[in-house]
């Protein structure tokens, strides 16, 4: 019995003359055409005489307008997704087309499925471990999916969020369009502040004064570290303009140093054959050096423009045994020299004389000039400092420093502020010059008491900011008062450390960038104080 649903072609047999020959030529292209369009001519009439045919192309295709209509919206379809993905590619996508098309896509499968996870187990919260978890006794057990969720949100609570590895897809994609918007929204502020952009400079800007507390600093190589000296250093001092520092001691030398902060290399160096120095100093304009001996009258004065090593032997006037302390005047062309039995002997550069002297009662322990030249403040050994004027040679004022027994030392503020007198006891005592001058009986803004030994060198720095005071008895006796809160920096000298030893002279550089001391070793510590820019 023949199935119904089985559709029967009718076979037709091409024509001898259309069949292919064996050894026969190939068909010319005209000769292909023709059997190609005879070929077609015989299916359409095969289609109109056989309806089995029809019907095989209708179950294919369709009919021919249905096929027509088919195609025409397969075209219109496409060409709007073409559409459709342009706009997106210029204008993005909304939040709700991404959101809709994150739900469309297929959930990652699990590479890994415990059946045990299923399971509803209870934990027990009061465990050491998981007892932080809790927020209440009510939750002393607690199923697993509920303990997840607890991790995770003190999991993101310590780490302000959700970090970024662990962030979805969408949250993600969510994450970068606001990042783009806030970009749009820089970029619009950018714009407005266009004259900011142009400039160049530093916009954070640190304070102006200096602060208390810890004194910023960082230890650079010994300014003489290209050449120490064998012997004790008992002087050492930046140049006023050049940046360069001296220093000199007991083994005859003085040197010069070019202050880099790491190598410092060495410029030169004079040797004075048998005169240890006790005193080298700059003259006020850099362009001399001064050097006084222990137990010479003579001093030497050395030209550094002309290289000339020239021997003071005798000084008219000048009635001394030995000229061993001095201070250059501040108007640059005389000195005062310290003399015995309290005498103050004021010499001349130019003439190489005397032209007045100052007494005072007992020995003098210190002298400081006042920041205009006008005045001079001559500490005794007997514990009293006397205010001179220098254009009259007379004395102004005399006061005993509070609490003093044997003067040391003594030293001015750049900026007029400030007079510190130290002692024996290692106490140094701050005044205020104005009540120096008009006071007989002036009281200390502060006794500063951290040495335990006499303090022996007082400098401030240039700024008026730092008071250093040292003692040449003890090691590592130095200290840096911060002279607006009248405290000590706490951070120098470092503790268990010893670097600084037993410091002769200090002395900070013109802009206080630097702070250098001279100490028993022959060396000279060098340090950067980071709080000011400049040498």
């Amino acid at each position: 019995m023949e199935d119904s649903n089985v559709i029967k072609l009718p076979v037709t047999e091409e024509p001898a003359a259309q069949r292919k020959r064996p050894g026969a030529p190939e068909p010319t292209p005209g000769s292909e055409a023709k059997r190609r369009l005879s070929n077609v001519q015989r299916l359409a009439a095969l289609r109109e005489t056989d309806g089995s045919v029809r019907l095989l192309e209708e179950l294919l295709f369709g009919a021919e307008d249905q096929l027509l209509h088919r195609l025409v919206e397969e075209d219109e379809e496409q060409t709007v997704a073409v559409s459709v993905e342009a706009g997106d590619e210029e204008s993005g996508e909304s939040e709700a087309e991404e959101a809709a098309r994150v739900q469309e896509q297929p959930s990652s499968r699990a590479a890994w499925v415990d059946d045990d996870d299923e399971l509803e187990e209870e934990v027990d919260m009061k465990h050491r471990y998981r007892r932080d978890l809790m927020k209440g006794d009510a939750e002393s057990v607690m199923n697993k999916q509920k303990l997840q969720q607890r991790m995770r949100e003190q999991f993101q609570k310590s780490m302000g969020g959700t970090p970024l590895w662990a962030e979805s897809s969408a949250e993600k994609k969510k994450k970068k369009k606001r990042r783009r918007a806030a970009d749009e929204d820089d970029e619009e502020e950018e714009e407005e502040e266009d004259d900011l952009i142009r400039r160049t400079g530093n916009f954070v800007a640190s304070s102006e004064s200096l602060t208390g507390g810890i004194l910023r600093m960082k230890k650079c190589s010994n300014a003489n570290s290209a050449r120490p000296s064998e012997d004790r250093l008992t002087s050492v001092q930046f140049h006023p303009s050049a940046q360069v520092v001296m220093t000199a001691g007991l083994d005859q030398s003085i040197s010069l140093f070019q202050v880099d902060g790491k190598t410092n290399p060495k410029i030169q160096s004079v040797h004075l054959d048998r005169f240890p120095i006790h005193r080298a100093q700059f003259s006020r304009d850099g362009d001399m050096l001064i050097a006084t001996s222990l137990k010479n009258k003579m001093f030497y004065l050395y030209d550094m423009m002309e290289g000339r090593v020239t021997p003071v032997h005798t000084v008219r006037g000048l009635n001394e045994a030995r000229v061993k302390e001095f201070s250059v005047c501040p108007d640059g062309g005389a000195l005062l020299l310290t003399g015995t039995s309290g005498y103050l002997h004021l010499l001349t550069l130019k003439t190489k004389e005397v032209v007045r002297s100052m007494k005072i009662n007992g020995n003098v322990s210190g002298v400081a000039f006042s920041n205009d030249g006008s005045k001079v403040f001559a500490n005794s050994e007997e514990g009293e400092v006397y205010v001179w004027d220098m254009r009259s040679s007379r004395c102004v004022n005399r006061f005993t420093d509070d609490g003093c027994v044997r003067g040391t030392s003594i030293a001015a503020s750049p900026n007029g502020r400030y007079l510190a007198c130290g002692s024996q006891s290692g106490v140094v005592n701050l005044y205020t010059q104005d009540s120096c001058l008009n006071s007989a009986n002036p009281k200390p803004v502060k006794a500063v008491m951290n040495l335990l030994t006499s303090a022996t060198s007082l400098t401030f720095n240039p700024t008026s900011e730092i008071l250093a005071i040292a003692s040449r008895a003890e090691d590592e006796a130095v200290r840096l008062l911060h002279l607006s809160s009248l405290s000590v920096f706490s951070n120098f000298p470092v503790s268990k450390r010893k670097i600084v030893h037993r410091t002769f002279c200090i002395d900070f550089s013109p802009h206080s960038g630097f702070f250098a001391l001279a100490n028993n070793k022959g060396h000279a510590p060098l340090y950067r104080l980071l709080h000011y820019k400049t040498f």
